[in-house]
């Protein structure tokens, strides 16, 4: 299936429309969450969130598909990893909203300071913080996302 191509606003309005209710129902600045999913899936360009609808980044079971991926461990390393598959952006949406407001199966509190960060500022760090990605420019990258294209209209 061919997907017609999205302008980034249009990108960020598909994405907002899912995340603006993210903040009333599970503490998650819809600006992080937008900037995330920009990132995570280069503007839903990534063979990922178009095969998988997996606009997060989201790692899932080992029987999924692996894809290529780049993770850093002092330097950039090549991988292969099995990651989540959704129907949908709004199902990728929701999976993502569940991960940072349950976390993960060894601490359902590891994303906690996300959910309680005043600022989209210390949510970008608190994800780092949490894991969520192994770049070390990774929270400089949501906020420059978020300050470049204003997302934080968005946030409450």
């Amino acid at each position: 299936m061919i997907q017609k191509s999205r302008t980034k606003e249009e990108f960020i309005n598909d994405v907002a429309s899912h995340a603006v209710p993210l903040e009333g129902s599970h503490g998650i600045k819809p600006s992080v969450a937008i900037a995330q999913a920009i990132l995570e899936s280069n503007w839903g360009k990534s063979s990922l969130s178009r095969q998988e609808h997996n606009y997060y980044g989201i790692k899932g079971q080992s029987d999924n598909k692996r894809y290529e991926t780049l993770e850093y461990d002092e330097e950039w390393i090549e991988t292969h990893a099995s990651f989540r598959s959704y129907p949908s952006l709004e199902a990728s949406v929701k999976g993502y909203a569940e991960l940072i407001s349950n976390g993960v199966a060894w601490n359902s509190k590891l994303y906690q300071g996300v959910q309680e960060a005043a600022t989209y500022q210390e949510a970008a760090y608190a994800i780092y913080s949490a894991g969520y990605a192994t770049d070390p420019t990774y929270p400089e990258k949501l906020i420059e996302i978020i300050e470049l294209y204003g997302l934080d209209r968005f946030d409450n």
